[in-house]
């Protein structure tokens, strides 16, 4: 694998907002949260919302501010099972857009 820029290794660790840049966004589950408030509130409600397990399986540097890492999952969710892949972009060493998707 990838050897990844801290910000994205210390998202995976452990997710912060001061992770974020102010004007960032997220999109998980189909839907886009801008700005440190709503993403936040996403940070909060995603690490209380499931029980589950997280294993890297592969990361891919695209360019110096894209980044991709694929997480298996196992939990408590709808369906118990998912393979998920986390885009980064960063903006001096912060991320400025993070999409998960399936």
């Amino acid at each position: 694998m990838t050897n990844l820029p801290s910000t994205v290794t210390a998202y995976l660790d452990q997710p912060a907002i001061d992770q974020f840049t102010a004007d960032a966004s997220v999109t998980d589950e189909g839907r886009t949260h801008h700005g440190p408030v709503e993403i936040q509130a996403w940070l909060d409600r995603s690490a209380s919302e499931w029980t589950y397990t997280t294993e890297r399986t592969g990361s891919a540097r695209v360019d110096d501010d894209h980044w991709t890492v694929t997480n298996h999952l196992e939990g408590d969710f709808p369906g118990g099972v998912v393979d998920l892949v986390f885009r980064f972009t960063l903006r001096q060493g912060r991320i400025a857009e993070l999409v998960i998707a399936p």
